[in-house]
């Protein structure tokens, strides 16, 4: 049986929260809605297996270096508002042990809970190394494919990726193109709301890993 903490987080998301958990007989929440300037103290109390925070409260990445460092068992997993990677990855560097959606599936986080209370680092597809969605569907993204996936994950615009690229902004046009074509996804909004919705466990390196 895990346990969860729940920090404070926006009325409908802390209801869904506190549903899904509830409804999994291997989870057991024994606080919600919990104030951050509080959570030191309940975790303090409950020693859960997995702290939910609530990425919009926090002053910074220095309250998950505190949390973790003070409470190192026990797993920090952040729903934020469609982070991006860079947001992501810099929480796990900074002690969390998985970033997600606010829009993730609900199936999807409670299998991260689940991961996480085991260890596991978990992210939005977007945020792991490789390419975001490539390999959704089993199909293979160029490298140039997956750095441009990644890009548009982000929300960058097609000037912006032209430049980080240095390449032009047709050949983003045409990567995009090929991207969508290969996911079998019709828009820049649909393969953003496809990354950010499934949560994938990786290993050290940030790559996806088969969770066990």
């Amino acid at each position: 049986m895990a346990t969860v903490v729940a920090g404070s987080f926006e009325d409908l998301v802390e209801i869904g929260l506190s549903v899904l958990i509830e409804d999994d007989p291997n989870l057991e929440l024994v606080a919600r809605d919990v104030p951050l300037d509080e959570v030191a103290d309940v975790v303090a109390k409950h020693s859960p297996s997995v702290l939910l925070l609530n990425f919009n409260v926090l002053g910074g990445p220095a309250d998950v270096l505190l949390l973790h460092r003070r409470f190192p068992d026990t797993r920090i997993v952040l729903l934020a508002d469609r982070p991006s990677a860079a947001d992501c990855n810099q929480m796990l560097t900074f002690g969390a042990t998985g970033c997600l959606s606010k829009e993730t599936e609900a199936r999807d986080v409670i299998s991260a809970i689940h991961l996480a209370s085991r260890g596991m680092h978990v992210l939005p597809r977007s945020a792991a190394v490789g390419g975001g969605v490539g390999g959704l569907k089993g199909t293979e993204l160029t490298a140039r494919e997956r750095e441009v996936s990644e890009l548009l994950q982000d929300g960058r615009t097609n000037a912006e990726i032209a430049e980080r690229l240095s390449i032009g902004i047709e050949t983003v046009r045409t990567h995009a193109r090929s991207i969508y074509r290969k996911l079998g996804v019709p828009s820049r909004r649909e393969l953003v709301r496809m990354a950010q919705q499934e949560a994938v466990a990786v290993d050290a390196e940030r790559r996806p890993v088969r969770a066990t």
